[in-house]
């Protein structure tokens, strides 16, 4: 039996819980294990290069074919990417001031928020998070709002007690509620469908914004919910507040999204409405569905497609499942399942915990890919601890690599949405700024320079003018900053019925 190599790491865990570990390893040569060689996966790793690298001239074509989805969402109602006008109207002058509620039904916590606006693009904002069980997700929809009312009268509650809000005070709520809707006002939004694994009963088709007034009825909550937005358009609004340059956001996390402010007259389906052609609406693009159902443009493998034929919206948020967080880990686990299944990897090893659905979370390739210790100890510890797994360093190699290109296909993907709007809105000369957000922007090393050498291979020189950066908190100051900008608003008597 060879001498082996022992080392320790830590892991941080999805949940946040910081890991510590120590492992072994043997070298493949040597093991009483059958073990992949270094030879044997260089070649595996070579297919795998071919199914997952995106061309400049591909991602041409992908860019082409969004902008086009983007203006048929525009032009019609009830389109696969279906550019929500959010009746948002223009940017914040950065002088809003308050005391605002602010609301965040997201895709994993609940969160409250007390925003106070100073004025001159600074604020306050004082917040507690609600963890959602898996259960409350599927639940009857009424239930998961009334869980809500609840959170926020405590919240509320607390805060009265401590002399930070006023007793007898009905303060303005601006909701977040991150899921496709159809707005025909800001106070009102119809779920056209859930999306990030919720599957709540009797909401689609529903007006959340009154489901949610009826649980603070009856929770007798003293919050008045003045406008429903989305994450992306509140981080649309927040980053504009703070930095003025910024024209588009981009939610990369759970889920993915962007918005931007488009001109009226340029969103035929609203015309309608008499608004004058040269106003500015925020859109919600909602383009995680982009290429849905027919996927015609985006470059699906078959391990995406079995993704989508088994998650619970088949057809659905197509381009959503190539580049969010939530179904990263699971593409990178679908290719060592089938390794194993060819018998390349872990031969003689127990192999049950990794062929569970979901169990490689895509924070275990964000690890992965910033791995710099000897001989990749920190892949050692997630295949020991988690799967019970012994790897060889050729494996490892190949993980740390295969993690690579999955997380820059993501980030490449992510780029040519980007591009869609900048040139859909002509913002590629002057440059823009571009407000991002989310675990996998935040979080997974390398993920915002891969969107920018996306930008570069799209655009050439001129890609480098357009510029991603960490985005001010849309679900918390910037709900809170449109509920003040539509009381403002209302009271000025600006298309008070919208």
């Amino acid at each position: 039996m060879p001498a082996s190599r022992r080392g320790s790491a830590s892991v941080t865990l999805p949940t946040g819980q910081t890991l510590a570990f120590h492992s072994h390893t043997r070298s493949s040569e040597d093991d009483d294990l059958p073990h992949a060689t270094k030879k044997k996966m260089a070649d595996h790793l070579r297919k795998y290069e071919s199914l997952f690298t995106l061309t400049p001239q591909r991602m041409r074509m992908i860019v082409e074919a969004f902008k086009e989805s983007l203006e048929t969402g525009l032009a019609k109602s009830e389109q696969i990417v279906p550019m929500i006008p959010t009746y948002v109207f223009g940017w914040p002058t950065g002088n809003e001031t308050g005391d605002y509620l602010a609301v965040d039904l997201g895709g994993t916590n609940l969160r409250v928020c007390l925003v106070t606006l100073q004025g001159n693009g600074k604020f306050e904002i004082t917040q507690s998070k609600y963890r959602l069980t898996e259960e409350q997700k599927q639940e009857d929809g009424q239930k998961l709002f009334d869980f809500c009312g609840e959170c926020l009268k405590a919240f509320i509650d607390l805060y009265v007690d401590a002399g930070t809000i006023a007793k007898e005070s009905r303060l303005p709520l601006g909701f977040t509620f991150s899921y496709p809707c159809s707005q025909n006002s800001i106070d009102h939004g119809e779920l056209i469908r859930w999306t990030k694994g919720f599957g709540a009963p009797n909401t689609e088709g529903h007006d959340v914004v009154k489901m949610f007034r009826q649980s603070l009825e009856k929770h007798n909550v003293p919050a008045e919910v003045v406008a429903l937005t989305c994450d992306t358009t509140g981080t649309l609004i927040a980053s504009h507040y703070v930095n003025p340059k910024t024209r588009i956001a981009c939610i990369f996390g759970t889920g993915c999204n962007a918005a931007y402010m488009e001109r009226v007259g340029d969103i035929a389906k609203i015309k309608h409405l008499g608004i004058p052609d040269d106003a500015e609406m925020a859109i919600n693009c909602e383009w995680g569905a982009f290429d849905s159902f027919e996927h015609e443009n985006l470059p699906r493998t078959k391990y995406d497609q079995i993704i989508d034929e088994s998650s619970n919206k088949p057809g659905e948020q197509a381009f959503e499942k190539l580049i969010s967080g939530r179904y990263l880990g699971e593409i990178l686990r679908l290719v060592i399942c089938e390794l194993i299944d060819e018998g390349v990897l872990f031969l003689g090893q127990n192999t049950y915990k990794v062929e569970i659905p979901y169990s490689f979370d895509t924070a275990f390739l964000s690890l992965m890919e910033s791995d710099p210790t000897d001989e990749l100890l920190m892949i050692i510890g997630i295949f020991s601890h988690f799967f019970a797994l012994e790897t060889t360093l050729a494996e490892r190699q190949f993980f740390r690599a295969l993690a690579k290109l999955v997380g820059r296909r993501a980030a490449r993907l992510s780029a040519c949405g980007i591009a869609a709007i900048v040139s859909k809105m002509g913002y590629l000369e002057e440059g823009c700024m571009v407000g991002a957000d989310g675990s996998l922007y935040n979080k997974y090393p390398g993920f915002a320079e891969r969107i920018h050498e996306g930008l570069h291979d799209i655009f050439g020189e001129k890609g480098r003018n357009i510029i991603t950066y960490h985005a001010e908190d849309g679900s918390g100051i910037g709900s809170a900053i449109v509920a003040a900008m539509t009381k403002q608003r209302k009271i000025a008597g600006l298309y008070p019925n919208l």
